[in-house]
């Protein structure tokens, strides 16, 4: 223990360590240093002072974090699944390894005809959710930013609210205007009557209120065209396009958020299948894969895959866009260790710039942990990722895991 007179001079000293630790810093050095942390420890920044919390609610800044965050492959897992036990949906995040999960939010009262469809653009996460047994075409819509825990649900248009459902179909998409700097929502609508026509509702996330455009589809297109037109699923928007696979032609149709128009993308030869589906056998039964072409963001590029023949070569082809302006597609393979061939139908999820690639999985161990299956592009390695669920699932059993995808840290308010 000091003196007295020690600890009077020990004071001083801290007293003009204060007085230099006042010095303020250029504003584009405090931004640059905030930029690189992540979003939970900024947030706890905001109460600091009136003009921190101003500075860090700007949209500058919350550009300038997301890019950031991007470049240094800040990107957590988003995972939606379903507790049969308790009839509830759970939506959760996990770190990009192994650990244990958040809890982000909870569908109650959920079914497990329910169809749910999550897509992620820009930090945000869109998710949609209707009823197999009521009201088939119609679906709620929310809006979630996993990283603030934030979460928006989408109010219906006008027009939804007296609809007859029986000749009308609706399609739900999500996008990113790169140009504005503005997510979007679209609802597609198509009579049964008029299949070439189509009614689109845009809902703007910086204005928060929906319009409406009509369009005529493309040439040798109609509603009955596009791959699974009864579910909220199969788009993937890039360079503020967002794609849609058709059964049919197999040739993409995109819609452009600038011009907010239609155009179509030729697939590349190979992408046909030589049969609609893969029948095989696993464990003594006989399952059957849909080998229509899909499409996946990869590393920030447009891909298309096919399931066809990947059981009997024990590999599958992806084929990138990676000139979008000319067309140029680039054919990879990915070779498939053989206790990959066991699982159910390997298929890829989802990817993001540092070229991993998460493949389907819904694998639950007995301890209520997850495994996620993983393929790194550039040192074609594969990696299982196991992650601890936690105290809000009862029983392993009961849990399905439906979707996983990546999303980027971001600070996008709602």
């Amino acid at each position: 223990m000091g003196t007295l007179e020690e600890e009077e001079g020990s004071t001083i000293k801290d007293d003009q360590l204060a007085k230099k630790a006042k010095v303020s810093l250029p504003v584009e050095i405090i931004a640059d240093i905030l930029s690189r942390l992540p979003v939970k420890s900024i947030l706890r920044f905001r109460s600091l002072s009136k003009p921190w919390l101003s500075h860090i609610s700007h949209p500058s800044f919350t550009k300038l974090h997301f890019t950031c965050a991007s470049a240094a492959h800040r990107t957590p897992l988003f995972i939606s699944t379903y507790d049969y036990s308790t009839y509830k949906r759970h939506f959760l995040s996990a770190a990009h390894d192994s650990g244990s999960v958040t809890h982000l939010m909870t569908l109650d009262n959920a079914c497990s005809n329910d169809i749910t469809n999550a897509q992620h653009l820009n930090g945000l996460v869109c998710f949609t959710c209707k009823k197999a047994l009521f009201r088939y075409n119609y679906a709620h819509i929310y809006v979630l930013n996993p990283s603030t825990h934030k979460v928006f649900k989408l109010t219906d248009p006008d027009y939804l609210m007296n609809q007859d459902y029986k000749n009308v179909r609706l399609r739900y998409l999500f996008g990113f205007d790169e140009s504005r700097n503005e997510h979007k929502i679209l609802i597609m609508k198509n009579s049964l009557f008029k299949p070439t026509t189509m009614e689109i509702m845009i809902f703007s996330l910086s204005s928060y209120s929906w319009r409406k455009i009509h369009l005529e589809l493309p040439d040798g297109f109609s509603w009955d065209n596009l791959k699974n037109h009864d579910m909220i699923k199969d788009s993937v928007c890039v360079n503020s396009v967002v794609h849609l696979v058709p059964c049919g032609p197999y040739d993409i149709l995109a819609f452009d958020l600038r011009t907010e128009q239609f155009s179509v993308i030729r697939t590349p030869q190979g992408v046909v299948p030589r049969k609609s589906s893969t029948v095989y056998t696993r464990n003594g039964k006989t399952l059957i894969k849909d080998n229509h072409p899909d499409i996946i963001s990869i590393s920030g590029f447009l891909g298309v895959v096919c399931h066809d023949r990947v059981v009997e070569s024990k590999g599958m082809r992806i084929w990138v866009l990676q000139d979008y302006e000319k067309r140029v597609w680039v054919r990879e393979t990915i070779t498939f260790p053989e206790s990959w061939i066991d699982l159910y139908c390997p298929f890829p999820l989802d990817a993001v710039k540092m070229d991993e690639i998460i493949f389907s999985s819904n694998k639950v161990f007995r301890n209520k942990v997850m495994s996620v299956l993983t393929y790194n592009k550039k040192n074609r390695c594969f990696k299982s990722l196991q992650f601890s669920l936690g105290h809000q699932f009862v029983c392993s059993k009961a849990i399905k895991v439906e979707q996983i995808s990546f999303y980027v840290e971001s600070l996008v308010p709602l």
